[in-house]
């Protein structure tokens, strides 16, 4: 059924729909992320929430947008919204400050009953200093507040780690069907017609299947290889009787009892079908464990090849990922050994980004440009796996970190970087920031008025989203 026919013979008043957001990856060896790591990123309740998802550059979520452009085209509808709160991929969730954000959330759905539907808008990779289960939890308690015959639709990143709970709780739950995550808007808009089909009496059935399978972030590309074949075939299933097919890959640093592949197949009142294509999709996956093993290239070897590359500009320019320290990850973006690999072997016009170092990124800032200093990298770092380096490096040009995405996963988000720097040692040009950041946008370069093609190697701190950008 078309959008289109759903808002003409289907839904025939404005419909009340509440929408929440809470979302965090949670690495398990990452700093504990608080409040005011929320509150600097995105906190927003209440009207100012409605008001940000309106503007033409937002900070709300992506997928929130894609649910409300949708909305707005089906039907007339008011918007209810609660609570909306973000951080990129950092530790488990302080459990104080979880406590009373949902509570605030769920003291505004009271407020505005009746609502006739609930979209949520979470990541299903948290974990929280005390429960292991924020996302069910999220999920479990605004069940509780409107009653089991409201449907309650939520959107999830496909790192998420599901449990049973998080199925039951939910009447549809809907993960990206890309890694990079370039789909967050058509999900977003997927959550919309599902909850216009469920307004207009479609009952769906769930099955969900666990599968003791870990794989390795490094293997999970759709783009090709096993995980995006797995990801093609589900949707291959997708037909008049079977609404979504859902496979979470999972997020292995979450280390939780959580975590693992899992298929989710909801069909349109046929649980039968349901567990039977869950149970196949299962069993396909499991058959080719086998194929997700990583193959990743030493520090060594990417230094030599680096360097050649520098040396002699007949060869390809190529593109180095540092997968190992990725923010998006939980990584601190701040790791030195490839960096000081390449300084102490001569790389030749090469950039490297982005750096978290704020204590740097704020001594260039105060030298200004053209300073010339020793740079030391990670002198209020204690990690000994981020690991210190200093060189002689020249501030080329500061930035004060605020700039809108442009490709990927950032595009048309605002971002800041915090105050930033360009610090060039040697012949490497490296940015520092001062808020933690996956370099998978090539503004974070752009912004420095840096031409990428011009460069022979380009490293950036990403595991697999700056392929989107």
């Amino acid at each position: 059924m078309s959008a289109n026919e759903l808002s003409v013979s289907k839904l025939h008043r404005p419909f009340r729909i509440a929408i929440g957001a809470f979302m965090l990856e949670s690495n398990a060896n990452a700093p504990v992320a608080t409040r005011s790591e929320f509150e600097s990123n995105l906190y927003l309740a209440g009207p100012e929430f409605e008001l940000d998802w309106r503007q033409s550059e937002p900070r709300s979520p992506i997928c929130v947008r894609g649910f409300v452009q949708a909305m707005d085209k089906i039907t007339q509808w008011n918007a209810v919204p609660l609570v909306a709160t973000a951080v990129g991929a950092s530790g488990p969730v302080d459990q104080e400050f979880f406590d009373e954000m949902l509570d605030e959330m769920l003291s505004r759905l009271p407020q505005s009953m009746p609502v006739d539907a609930v979209y949520l808008c979470l990541h299903g990779a948290a974990i929280g200093t005390i429960d292991i289960d924020p996302d069910g939890t999220v999920l479990a308690r605004v069940r509780e507040v409107v009653g089991k015959s409201i449907p309650i639709v939520a959107t999830l990143d496909l790192h998420g780690n599901i449990v049973q709970r998080m199925v039951d709780e939910a009447s549809v739950l809907i993960a990206y069907l890309t890694n990079p995550h370039i789909d967050m808007m058509d999900r977003g808009a997927e959550a919309a017609r599902v909850i216009a089909e469920l307004l207009s009496g479609m009952s769906p059935t769930a099955a969900f299947v666990k599968l003791p399978l870990a794989p390795p972030s490094v293997t999970l590309n759709t783009g090709a290889g096993p995980y995006g074949d797995l990801v093609r075939y589900g949707q291959s299933l997708v037909d008049d009787r079977v609404l979504n097919v859902s496979i979470l890959c999972g997020f292995t640093l979450g280390d939780t009892p959580k975590n693992g592949m899992s298929v989710v197949v909801t069909t349109r009142n046929d649980k039968k079908l349901a567990n039977k294509l869950a149970l196949k999709i299962a069993q396909r996956a499991w058959a080719e464990r086998a194929r997700y093993v990583p193959q990743l290239v030493s520090i060594d070897e990417a230094t030599r090849l680096a360097k050649n590359c520098g040396d002699d500009a007949s060869t390809p320019a190529l593109l180095f990922a540092d997968v190992a320290d990725n923010a998006g990850g939980g990584g601190r973006a701040n790791t030195v050994w490839i960096l000081k690999s390449f300084v102490e072997a001569g790389v030749r016009n090469a950039l490297v980004g982005v750096m978290f170092d704020a204590a740097l990124a704020l001594e260039a800032n105060q030298l200004g440009e053209g300073a010339d200093f020793l740079a030391r990298f990670n002198r209020d770092e204690d990690h000994p796996l981020s690991g210190k380096f200093e060189a002689r490096a020249r501030v080329s040009k500061l930035h004060d970190g605020h700039t809108v995405g442009r490709r990927g996963i950032y595009q048309g988000t605002k971002l800041y970087l915090g105050p930033s720097a360009l610090l060039t040692i040697g012949e490497i040009q490296v940015v520092v920031v001062s808020r933690r950041y996956q370099c998978a946008d090539p503004v974070m370069f752009e912004m420095f008025d840096i031409a990428i093609t011009a460069a022979r190697s380009v490293l950036v701190k990403s595991r697999g989203h700056f392929r989107a950008g």
